[in-house]
């Protein structure tokens, strides 16, 4: 039969109540042209020989897939001998993490040698895949009955996996013999369908006592020495978010949730054990254990609401709120859109107030827009990395309702390839029209799980990243609401972007496609007055 009459028969089946059935039906070997766009868009700003360009970054290290592969997700605890710290090294970023790296061990209880980078794999690693093999995401009408949606995936041949709630969105699994193009092309036809695509996948983009805060520029920059010991660069006085001034307005309040979207968190750890809101959940692998198999995520977590006043380790940005750990990355930082937005949908019903999505990609996806547009309608703030390849600003930041975030650097400049081009592995912030604000990015201090490091370290990095811009606005976020609990997420991210310092202003005066409105100021954003034009209710 020709394939012109497939497609006929497969749109006009609605209409028939699904009577007929695939299995009358054999599709040709020629492939339908796809309707949809899941390849990158080239980026003008990379040559294709250039050592930064995609091509190479494809491969990861062998050394750090053996390495990873040997952890068990589900690590015991009783494995961690006590003293014992271990340190390495990766790239923290809206790509993911790479490579593992040791350095140099030395004997002092407090050396900064003893810290890990998690900074020199590959910035602009890219998955060969764009989208989950063999699975297709669909919405169908509101107004379309249960019994028809029934029928119709089952004269799709598909096999639901997943129905995400609130979202109303079917994630199914097509039959062998069809592509995800073909499928997709075929769901497109049927008038009882809203939305049809494929699964796309994204990648991971008052002083306290805390002894290790003096390594935390982006809270407090005396001019200090910043980064690794092997290659340590100088700050510029007060070039930080005015983290001090902030918290003598507010310390956060404990009912205050930040839904931390990532690849999980250490429950472990001294610096986040008494920080969680609940065990969370883990929507790689469909279950109550969303511990943190990569380090992306604690570290995440870390510079938005890690323990502070305690004595030990760092300060995170919001003191007292509460951190929901929300797993929708692997171990090798893969997000499948469908664990996004059922991570998002989590995120609603379990009250949060601000989102972080350390995550993204090129191109816009509908399943997850409409994911973000529902948060950002329950009231809750969605904060996003903006992408470190230079180029324009990744999915979901580029989405209104999100706060797209870029980076800066100690001296409060943009990160930038120029100004990066000693490291190992040069980055830059990415740019475009959605860019909101910015917030320190590159050698910033956090977090790393206990079980993941290896012995004669301590559980701390530094890493590079929007992916690390990003919770500091969600921080600040978390502590505008602990404050203001009048606000709207609208208001709270308005008064984000107004508060900002316009720290490149000698060169692009007010608001500009390169950091938004400017590097955010914690203690502008949390002073004491009251602004009419924002009393809104929630």
């Amino acid at each position: 039969m020709k394939r012109e009459k497939i497609i006929f028969a497969f749109i006009l089946m609605p209409f028939f109540l699904f009577s007929l059935n695939l299995n009358l039906f054999k599709i040709g070997t020629a492939r339908i042209r796809s309707v949809f766009s899941v390849q990158q868009p080239a980026n003008p700003s990379l040559k294709e020989n250039s050592p930064y360009s995609d091509k190479k970054n494809l491969a990861f290290d062998k050394d750090f897939l053996q390495h990873k592969t040997s952890l068990s997700k589900k690590i015991m605890k009783e494995n961690a001998q006590p003293g014992q710290f271990r340190s390495e090294r990766y790239r923290i970023d809206g790509s993911g993490l790479s490579r593992i790296e040791s350095i140099q061990t030395r004997d002092s209880s407090f050396s900064r040698d003893r810290f890990m980078v998690i900074n020199e794999g590959n910035p602009y690693h890219v998955s060969e895949r764009r989208y989950v093999p063999g699975q297709v995401l669909v919405r169908f009408r509101s107004t379309v009955p249960e019994q028809m949606r029934e029928i119709a995936i089952n004269t799709y041949q598909a096999r639901q996996i997943k129905r995400i709630p609130g979202l109303d969105v079917y994630q199914l699994q097509i039959p062998e013999y069809m592509s995800v193009e073909e499928m997709v092309y075929l769901l497109r036809q049927n008038p009882d369908i809203e939305l049809a695509g494929p699964n796309i996948i994204r990648h991971i983009s008052r002083t306290p006592n805390d002894p290790y805060l003096v390594e935390q520029y982006a809270l407090y920059n005396s001019g200090q020495e910043v980064g690794p010991p092997a290659s340590p660069q100088s700050g510029t006085l007060r070039a930080d978010i005015k983290a001090r001034e902030g918290w003598d307005e507010t310390i956060g309040s404990e009912e205050v949730v930040i839904a931390i979207l990532d690849t999980g968190v250490d429950f472990n750890h001294p610096d986040l054990d008494d920080k969680l809101l609940s065990t969370g959940y883990d929507f790689v692998n469909d279950d109550t254990d969303p511990t943190d198999d990569n380090g992306h995520g604690t570290f995440v977590a870390g510079i938005a609401a890690a323990e502070t006043n305690n004595g030990e380790g760092i300060a995170g940005v919001a003191w007292n709120c509460t951190v929901l750990p929300i797993k929708v990355a692997d171990s090798v930082g893969v997000v499948a859109i469908a664990a996004e937005i059922a991570g998002i949908n989590y995120a609603v019903e379990q009250g949060a107030d601000v989102i972080n999505l350390s995550l993204g990609s090129p191109g816009s996806d509908p399943f997850e827009q409409a994911a973000v547009v529902y948060a950002y309608e329950h009231d809750i703030v969605v904060v996003a990395a903006a992408g470190n390849d230079g180029g324009a600003t990744h999915f979901p930041a580029a989405y209104d309702e999100c706060l797209a975030v870029a980076a800066t650097n100690e001296n409060d400049e943009r990160v930038t390839f120029l100004n990066t081009a000693t490291d190992d592995e040069p980055w830059e912030s990415n740019f475009g029209p959605e860019i909101d604000v910015a917030a320190p990015g590159d050698w910033v201090f956090s977090l790393y799980p206990t079980d993941l490091t290896p012995p004669g370290y301590l559980p701390y990095a530094w890493g590079q990243g929007t992916s690390a811009s990003a919770p500091h606005i969600a921080g600040l976020a978390a502590l505008i609401r602990s404050i203001k609990p009048e606000l709207s997420a609208e208001d709270i991210m308005n008064v984000i972007r107004y508060t900002a310092d316009d720290v490149n202003s000698s060169s692009y005066e007010g608001r500009d496609n390169f950091i938004g409105y400017g590097r955010i100021s914690m203690e502008r954003a949390l002073v004491p007055i009251i602004i009419s034009a924002l009393y809104r209710k929630r």
